[in-house]
């Protein structure tokens, strides 16, 4: 028997968004890009809350059509949800991020080969492996927004502990980052000087990020 497929209703994108008016976040977009993108931040604080799970599969599906050069898919999440597996995947982060990331019911590492795997070049470095990767990751990140959760990337992790506690052979991969992902918590359930960051950051203007015609340095 084929296994069943849940269809998901698609959000309803005929009327573009406005190019300009403060949004929820208090995020304040300079063109029409649809809120999905600008609403999308990395909160610290989260609930103990079991993510269900039906949505984590989505939220790792989304990722696994991520685009990637000569469809290569480096990329290999590698989460835990049990107590004992967090706590585990917890000794390979940085001791700030340990402090808030513990509580997220789910941990992850984003794991990267580091070789072409098949075609004329396989057995060489591929030079887009973490862009691709990358890709992954922000498929991972909208498609918990959606689901109405919120997902952290860390790139303070100890890249040979992680390594070391997922058991991936370094000569082949790299770890990348470490996510948190989750139903958000309250900002006072942090460190002070957590708390006091717990909101959606700027970004640098929009004719900073896409110049025309020729680089030009923002330093």
């Amino acid at each position: 028997m084929a296994a069943a497929i849940t269809t998901v209703t698609a959000r309803n994108t005929t009327t573009a968004p406005p190019a300009s008016g403060r949004l929820p976040s208090g995020r304040v977009p300079q063109a029409a890009a649809d809120p999905l993108f600008v609403e999308r931040w990395s909160p610290r604080a989260f609930s103990p809350e079991p993510v269900d799970p039906a949505t984590l599969d989505a939220v790792f599906e989304a990722a696994r059509w991520a685009p990637s050069s000569a469809n290569e898919q480096p990329w290999t999440f590698v989460y835990a949800t049990r107590p004992q597996d967090r706590a585990r995947f917890a000794e390979g982060l940085a001791e700030m991020n340990r402090l808030w990331a513990s509580t997220a019911p789910v941990l992850a590492y984003l794991v990267v080969r580091k070789k072409i795997l098949n075609g004329t070049w396989a057995g060489q470095p591929n030079p887009t492996a973490w862009f691709d990767a990358g890709a992954a990751w922000m498929s991972l990140a909208l498609q918990a927004h959606l689901s109405g959760l919120s997902a952290h990337a860390m790139g303070g992790i100890d890249r040979e502990k992680a390594a070391a506690v997922l058991g991936v052979p370094r000569e082949e991969y790299d770890v990348a980052i470490a996510i948190a992902l989750g139903h958000r918590g309250p900002a006072e359930a942090l460190p002070p000087t957590l708390a006091e960051r717990e909101r959606p950051s700027g970004r640098r203007p929009l004719r900073e990020v896409a110049v025309e015609g020729r680089f030009a340095s923002t330093d």
